[in-house]
């Protein structure tokens, strides 16, 4: 099975007056079709700006990005990014907000409305369809972005520490949540976080990035031996502290 994404030798730098700051060195990992990444790293180390770098709005010194063997430029329409914050607008409804994508890229069609009600509904988040974001819990808002983007059908979804805001309990939930929509959808992604935990939970390979300039520190494959892998389910494996020892003595070597 070919990778859908290859990341090879990717290296980037800002440039100020002030000097030259190298964010990202020589960064080289794939994605295979329906596999989730997690990527995990010190404070500052440059995540969110390797995710920028891969959905295009950051370019790249140095190296090439490769979707299904073509240059990842031509190919950033097939990519969903979840931020860190929900970003609904609240003088939109729900629904409205969920269909927002579509409008932008001219592409509302009584099927695609369609796949949006249903998706609603799936996700339990129809009868709040008229509802505007203010009326939401944080886990819900976030649920409802994560429709918005899964409504433009992307090949490939980014997720830049999309439970950060949430406190500890819906963060559980509302991950949980998510894990189970991704691998329904069978949606690859990359996720971007600070909590172990997470990284181990949702993903099926932890990468490990060095202190900036970010490097690739380690790979790590997780095997639970879980029949059906969940977020939550996952911390109750035991081979779970195993692997939450191994990654936090891995992001201690820079401390």
């Amino acid at each position: 099975m070919k990778p859908l994404l290859e990341v090879r030798d990717i290296s980037l730098s800002y440039h100020t007056l002030q000097g030259e700051t190298t964010a990202l060195s020589h960064i080289s990992f794939s994605l295979m079709p329906g596999e989730f990444l997690a990527i995990v790293g010190p404070s500052g180390c440059g995540k969110s700006t390797l995710l920028n770098v891969i959905c295009g709005l950051l370019t790249a010194e140095q190296g090439v990005i490769l979707m299904d063997g073509s240059p990842i430029r031509t190919q950033t329409a097939r990519i969903g990014y979840m931020l860190q914050k929900d970003h609904l607008l609240e003088w939109r409804s729900i629904y409205k907000n969920v269909v927002l994508g579509l409008e932008i890229r001219g592409r509302v069609t009584p099927e695609k409305k369609a796949l949006a009600q249903e998706m609603l509904r799936t996700y339990g988040l129809d009868k709040f369809a008229d509802a505007r974001p203010s009326q939401l819990s944080g886990g819900m808002r976030q649920r409802a972005a994560l429709i918005r983007t899964l409504v433009l059908k992307p090949d490939l979804l980014l997720l830049d520490e999309p439970f950060s805001a949430l406190d500890y309990q819906t963060r559980l939930n509302v991950s949980d949540d998510i894990g189970k929509i991704l691998k329904k959808e069978h949606k690859p992604a990359i996720l971007v976080t600070h909590d172990i935990s997470e990284a181990i939970s949702m993903a099926d390979r932890v990468i490990i990035l060095s202190a900036r300039p970010a490097t690739v520190r380690k790979i790590v494959s997780i095997d639970l031996g879980l029949k059906d892998k969940t977020p939550l389910a996952s911390r109750n494996a035991p081979e779970f502290k195993s692997y939450f020892n191994l990654i936090w003595k891995e992001l201690n070597q820079d401390a």
